[in-house]
């Protein structure tokens, strides 16, 4: 007797510093290059890289969303292991666009604040060989 199909799979969506979801799931909806595309339970194995979007699954038929970047989401029997750069938990769709452009203005702070920093050391490596050359 052919053993039962399994009803739910295993997600795991994992971050480079933690495991971000780690649940069993009826239904996986994301996105990749070449578009959206759903899994069930049964569906077949494969391995298709991620775009920056929004990952929604299935916990006890209730709907869970993850805005995520871009990465790698891999499907071996009821495993499915997704990797991403980031993501961002939500509730639904309008708190996890709040969520997620808070955090974006966040980021953007940071990388204003990098480019300035930077900007800084090159002006003052080039000052430095300025002065190196009027010493030679």
């Amino acid at each position: 007797m052919p053993s039962a199909p399994p009803k739910t799979m295993q997600l795991r969506v994992t971050l480079p510093d933690r495991v971000l979801v780690e649940k069993d799931t009826t239904k996986i909806v994301a996105e990749a290059h070449n578009g959206a595309f759903g899994m069930l339970p049964r569906h077949i194995d494969f391995v298709t890289a991620l775009v920056p979007g929004i990952l929604s699954y299935w916990v006890n038929g209730e709907e869970r969303f993850l805005a995520v970047d871009e990465g790698m989401l891999v499907k071996v029997g009821d495993a499915v292991l997704v990797s991403v750069r980031d993501a961002v938990p939500g509730a639904d769709l309008e708190t996890l666009r709040d969520t997620v452009q808070s955090r974006f203005i966040e980021l953007d702070e940071h990388a204003r604040a990098a480019r300035s920093a930077l900007a800084r050391l090159e002006a003052g490596v080039v000052r430095r060989f300025i002065e190196l050359r009027q010493e030679i």
